[in-house]
């Protein structure tokens, strides 16, 4: 696979659904579950997201398109 083919592929898993549950789910975690990252969405469940600070990050890496699923894919928009 070359890269522009691969920098064509988006996850299944859209962008509008993980930013609202970061938003009102966050320090559960709960966003990290659905894009399938278990082990950290557990480690968010643990620590309350971090005390916060780690579900603030994911938002804003939601809001700018830089998070990835577990495979690596960007969000569907």
């Amino acid at each position: 696979m070359t890269d522009a083919a691969a920098s064509t592929q988006v996850s299944e898993k859209g962008f509008v659904p993980a930013l609202l549950l970061c938003f009102f789910l966050g320090s559960l975690g709960i966003h990290r579950f659905y894009v399938g990252k278990i082990g950290t969405g557990i480690l968010m469940l643990i620590t309350l997201g971090g005390l916060g600070i780690w579900t603030i990050i994911d938002f804003v890496l939601i809001a700018v398109g830089s998070f990835k699923d577990k495979e690596g894919l960007p969000l569907a928009r």
